[in-house]
């Protein structure tokens, strides 16, 4: 569930980020009015490349390693200098209107022809310019990207609606638009690679971290579904994701076990966010205290950064919401609740192939409630996921950003023995 950049965690964690900072919730989202065009888009323009760009080369294994290592990133998997490409491509947004997106494919400098796919998904970001294909080198967003490419694999990494160079507000946690954009990403690479002298296999391995592990989620079912004729689900892997935002997130971040700081964030964002997609209120001091309601929905338009979030934001969850907001995120009903019904849904399938949730102790940002209950649910459908405990991974004070890092080394080896 939670994030990788915005503005959340510890203030060590903004310090190391600068502009990224760490969130991480659950969350729906939005798409400015008039940022996609009239009409429905027609099925056949989904995923059509629009342009691509190298943004980046690291010639040599080596260079990658010095890259990975540098950013804090396990380097052990390296085995090929990579190519990095901004991919623009048509997709649709949460309405089904017509829009464009963009995402980071990275590609190996070696290796086979035919190149298997990881689908890797970024978490949490409201500044456009930290998705994945904004990033040069090796950075927290695109860090698992080059791990994964580096190992021999063609990454795809969509930035989702809204950031990027996409158009309008990033739609931050409607799982239905998530996985059109990283589906129609998908897309876009297989269409773009052939020029590079390589292919996509069908088989597609898909991972996800903390906001992108419930991308991750919407995307697999989607692939199982047969939402696209060529590409097939191979195995899936989230990790520290919100999966359940009604019964353990909201529950952890109003009781105060989560960190402060990044549950204001959390809290903010949400409400912004779903505000604009499935509107909550009518004016902002209905659910933000003074001065906050007239700041607030600002710094979520995708240029203010995770400091600036962080600066602008109290200290405290009941500091920034008023007791109206507390008690409709404590007793979600209505529009709130149908949009949570939603986005806690991603756990509730079958899947037909190898599952791994991947979660760090005490998690700071991500209750371990949502792993559990994702368990629970697949559980339900007779799936019998493995969980993997990370232990007390940290990342520039933050264990939720240290399981990216953990996990992303882990899950590149599981990948590899995967045939």
């Amino acid at each position: 569930m939670k994030s990788t950049y915005l503005a959340g965690g510890l203030r060590s964690a903004l310090r190391r980020l600068s502009a990224v900072a760490a969130l991480t919730v659950l969350a729906s989202a939005t798409v400015a009015a008039g940022a996609a065009s009239a009409g429905t888009a027609r099925p056949d323009d989904r995923g059509r490349l629009l342009s691509a760009v190298r943004t980046g080369t690291l010639a040599t294994k080596e260079d990658v390693a010095t890259a990975l290592t540098g950013a804090a990133f396990d380097a052990g998997a390296v085995r090929f200098g990579v190519d990095t490409y901004r991919l623009e491509y048509r997709t649709v947004d949460p309405a089904g209107r017509p829009i464009t997106a963009s995402g980071l494919l990275v590609l190996p400098r070696g290796g086979a022809h035919e190149l298997r796919t990881v689908s890797v998904a970024h978490g949490t970001t409201s500044y456009r310019a930290a998705a994945p294909s904004a990033v040069v080198g090796a950075a927290f967003a695109s860090s698992p990207a080059l791990t994964y490419a580096s190992a021999g694999f063609a990454a795809v990494a969509p930035d989702y609606l809204g950031l990027g160079t996409g158009p309008g507000f990033h739609p931050w946690m409607d799982v239905p638009s998530e996985t059109t954009a990283s589906l129609d990403m998908l897309r876009a690479a297989r269409a773009f690679v052939p020029g590079t002298g390589r292919a996509l296999g069908r088989e597609v391995l898909v991972t996800g971290f903390s906001q992108g592990a419930s991308a991750a989620m919407g995307l697999a079912r989607s692939l199982q579904a047969g939402g696209d004729r060529w590409f097939r689900l191979r195995a899936v892997a989230p990790v520290s994701g919100g999966y359940d935002f009604r019964n353990a997130e909201l529950p952890a971040l109003l009781g105060g076990s989560l960190e402060p700081k990044s549950s204001v964030l959390y809290a903010a964002y949400l409400l912004v966010a779903w505000n604009r997609l499935h509107p909550l209120y009518d004016s902002p001091a209905e659910v933000f205290r003074a001065p906050y309601d007239s700041t607030v929905e600002a710094l979520f338009d995708g240029v203010h950064t995770g400091s600036q979030l962080f600066a602008g934001t109290p200290e405290t969850v009941d500091a920034l919401l008023t007791p109206h907001a507390l008690a409709m995120l404590a007793h979600p009903t209505g529009a709130l609740a149908e949009a949570l019904r939603v986005a806690d849904s991603t756990c509730d399938w079958a899947p037909r192939v190898p599952v791994r949730l991947y979660a760090a102790e005490a998690d700071e940002q991500a209750a371990n409630a949502n792993t559990d209950h994702c368990e629970a649910a697949l559980r339900s459908h007779g799936v019998n996921p493995a969980v993997v405990g990370l232990g007390t991974p940290d990342f520039a004070g933050s264990r939720h950003l240290g399981s990216n890092v953990a996990a992303t080394a882990a899950i590149v080896r599981w990948f590899g023995e995967l045939r």
